[in-house]
């Protein structure tokens, strides 16, 4: 009998799954990433913006950056547009400095499943035809952004920069 009781033991051991914990480490819904450029110079000229500012136009609070080159702000998993606000000099106390510019990401959505634990991932795509939209022209004497390059329009991960902004 102690047998019997020992390899059923053994055998619901082996049935068993491991703990359904999704790993910090696993890929998931990447962020946008932008990066900054000077648009008085090269191409390859990297610009740090100081007291950035991005928001969704309806909320009051949105991710503040200070001195930075690259960024990464998320898009909609619910939706095929995200608008968003970049303000310069956004982060500080005083709006009477702020810049801002408005600018709609177009784009098509993919799920994909990546575990039980983890469940899905969103993977976006930049539309082909319109994929940045800003609400007025660069050309304008108010806009700070002065142009925008889609380097990658697939968006898989955060490991490479997605969009270059000039100003």
């Amino acid at each position: 009998m102690k047998k019997i009781f020992l390899l059923l033991f053994v055998f619901s051991l082996l049935g068993c799954e491991k703990d359904d914990i999704c790993d910090e480490n696993t890929s998931t819904t990447p962020r946008l990433v932008i990066e900054f450029y000077d648009f008085n110079a090269s191409t390859e000229t990297l610009k740090s913006v100081t007291n950035l500012g991005v928001i969704a136009p309806s909320f009051t609070e949105g991710i503040g950056f200070t001195g930075v080159n690259k960024i990464q702000v998320p898009l909609k998993t619910t939706e095929d547009t995200t608008t968003l606000r970049f303000i310069q000099n956004g982060s500080d106390s005083d709006a009477t400095n702020d810049n801002e510019d408005i600018l709609q990401f177009n784009y098509s959505r993919n799920e994909v499943y990546i575990s039980r634990a983890c469940g899905f991932k969103t993977l976006f795509t930049l539309n082909p035809t319109s994929p940045i939209v800003p609400t007025e022209p660069f050309s304008s004497a108010s806009s700070w952004i002065k142009n925008i390059v889609i380097i990658k329009a697939n968006l898989e991960n955060e490991n490479e920069v997605h969009v270059k902004i000039f100003f």
